[in-house]
């Protein structure tokens, strides 16, 4: 049966590293209006209230960013995606870091708290840090540390202050209970550009991790179905897509921590078609699109759009 897509727009930028983010769901918006769609008119939609004011003043919380604001922003999503899917809706949530990606497992997680949750993860980047490992503090870099209740410490670089850790614990809790799903179902494609505390996570854990030359050697097909045999175990699957698994040279430099040597436009789409097509399917998350960077104008938000607009097209005949 076919479901309506309910649009859940998240202009949060707190998680990211660099600024812009926050305008990726308004680009996409723009993009669509470019070409005379009336997609974004005719969809019921949900907008997130950001708390980015935060980033006009100073973090008491150099390892975990405003976490204090992403805390926020975290409950809302978590609620928001929950009632979607409790409605029967197919949430497709348009983001703009990817920290936004932990609450949204999260509310898959609490509307179906019965159920074996499988995430296939679309990015350059594994985004396993947590508070203790973090180089940077992003927490953008730490949505799936966040959702498998991972705070790796064999091998903590930090130490957290008692507010950090108490805001961090409870964001491991905001399903009902840590963790929101188990690494073994978990896929990743297209990661390339990982640091050795996400690599001993993905090691001791044995994170499957679909490699770009993988998907090229072996065409989109056969990574679909050897994906879906892999998490063949799990009842419902999210899809969470940061458009940085894509060649930069292939797409455009509009995004935050742009990787060469990603997927093409057509691998992509190819993946996120047949991924959603899927009945297990049930939650699609776009993230990580920022104008500010674009170095062909707003040409990242022009492709994600093409994405979604292809993927609502393959929704459709679901």
């Amino acid at each position: 049966m076919t479901k309506d897509i309910h649009l859940i727009l998240n202009s949060s930028e707190l998680g990211a590293g660099t600024r812009g983010a926050s305008l990726g769901p308004a680009a996409i918006q723009v993009a669509a209006r470019e070409v005379g769609s009336d997609f974004f008119g005719g969809k019921t939609t949900t907008h997130i209230l950001d708390r980015n004011p935060l980033l006009d003043m100073p973090t008491s919380y150099p390892f975990a960013k405003r976490i204090d604001g992403v805390s926020e922003v975290a409950n809302d999503i978590v609620q928001q995606v929950s009632q979607v899917l409790e409605s029967n809706e197919f949430p497709l949530v348009l983001a703009a870091d990817h920290s936004s990606a932990a609450f949204t497992i999260g509310g898959i997680r609490r509307a179906f708290p019965d159920k074996k949750l499988g995430v296939i993860w679309i990015d350059a980047h594994g985004d396993l840090h947590s508070p203790y490992t973090t180089p940077s503090g992003n927490i953008h870099g730490m949505p799936l540390a966040i959702a498998l209740g991972l705070d790796n410490l064999e091998m903590k670089r930090n130490e957290l202050d008692e507010k950090s850790y108490s805001y961090w614990e409870n964001l491991k809790q905001l399903a009902g209970a840590s963790p929101f799903f188990q690494p073994e179902s978990l896929v990743f494609i297209g990661v390339r550009d990982t640091e050795k505390e996400e690599e001993y996570l993905m090691d001791k854990h044995g994170i499957r991790n679909v490699k770009v030359e993988e998907v090229r050697q072996k065409g989109v097909d056969q990574i679909v179905n050897e994906t879906a045999a892999y998490l063949s175990a799990c009842d419902i699957i999210y899809v969470s897509f940061d458009v940085d698994s894509m060649d930069p040279d292939l797409t455009s430099y509009g995004t935050g921590t742009p990787v060469k040597n990603g997927l093409t436009i057509e691998e992509a789409r190819s993946l996120l078609v047949q991924f959603t097509k899927d009945t297990k399917t049930v939650c699609l998350e776009v993230v990580e699109v920022n104008p500010c960077l674009d170095n062909k104008k707003n040409k990242m938000a022009e492709i994600a759009f093409d994405l979604i607009q292809s993927v609502a097209d393959s929704l459709s005949k679901k």
